[in-house]
């Protein structure tokens, strides 16, 4: 199974939001899209998920434009995990992970064993086979994002699109995330703000600015301080890390933005050595 971009552009609104993007995981790989806001990420998965059409070129399941391609297909290979979900209704989280099985019903139901096997696995992988009774309102921000994962891999994918799954969540959790994500034996694009997370948990970064691809690659390769500046408009240092195998990203104020203190001195971060980083 592949999920590919080729060349697509999307207007909304009169503007470019995603401009002539290809994009091509590796099948197994975990792919970072970087960007700061408004940059065409959640855009980019949009597209790739097919909730909205690209205004020129195509994004291709299996070879196939994903416009001639049958919804229950796509639900049954590419599963999305969103920034935040969340309800209103009292229901389980077994109920939530059930969800994923929607896709795999047919005009007189589905195959009771094969769902039940699948939400147990799926409880399983994401640690969460002990809180399945558990009320979703009763849940903290890493868990809802770890049973809205559950219900993902309930559909049984091939491909797994997340836009910026560690938003409101704290250091922990984040890393139990994201290192879920890398188990998985699935194809992975994730859109995220943080470039060490990025650096430490993909195999390749797609970086985009005004909704055009402007690197991609190993992360060793694609993170410089000069793209950092060129992008995020920040001074950065990078260091290559060979013994864990990775590079680390620390960044320095902008002196503008220092503020003075009544006694003269000026108020900011003023360190040059780096800042601990957490390793996987």
């Amino acid at each position: 199974m592949s999920l590919n971009a080729e060349n697509v552009s999307w207007t909304r609104g009169g503007s470019l939001v995603v401009d002539d993007v290809t994009l091509r995981p590796s099948p197994g790989d975990t792919v970072g899209l970087l960007g700061p806001n408004g940059s065409g990420k959640s855009s980019l998965l949009r597209l790739m998920h097919g909730i909205v059409k690209p205004s020129s070129g195509a994004v291709l399941l299996d070879g196939e434009p994903l416009a001639s391609v049958p919804r229950r297909r796509i639900a049954r290979t590419v599963a999305v995990v969103s920034q935040h979900a969340d309800t209103d209704t009292d229901i389980r989280v077994e109920d939530v992970v059930r969800l994923g099985r929607i896709p795999h019903r047919g005009a007189w139901g589905g195959d009771a064993v094969a769902d039940d096997a699948a939400v147990t696995e799926a409880l399983e992988q994401t640690g969460l086979q002990h809180k399945a009774d558990q009320l979703w309102h009763t849940l903290s921000g890493g868990e809802r994002q770890r049973a809205q994962i559950a219900r993902a891999l309930a559909q049984q994918p091939s491909e797994l699109l997340l836009d910026e799954p560690t938003n409101h969540l704290d250091i922990r959790h984040q890393l139990e995330l994201l290192s879920l994500v890398t188990r998985l034996p699935l194809t992975s694009v994730v859109a995220l703000h943080d470039l060490n997370l990025a650096a430490m948990f993909c195999d390749q970064l797609v970086v985009l600015h005004q909704g055009a691809v402007v690197a991609g690659g190993a992360p060793d390769e694609v993170l410089t301080p000069e793209l950092i500046a060129r992008v995020y408009q920040v001074e950065a240092e990078v260091r290559h890390d060979p013994a864990r195998g990775r590079v680390e990203v620390t960044f320095e104020p902008r002196a503008e933005l220092a503020v003075p203190r009544r006694d003269g001195e000026v108020c900011g971060p003023r360190r040059t050595d780096s800042s601990p980083v957490i390793s996987r």
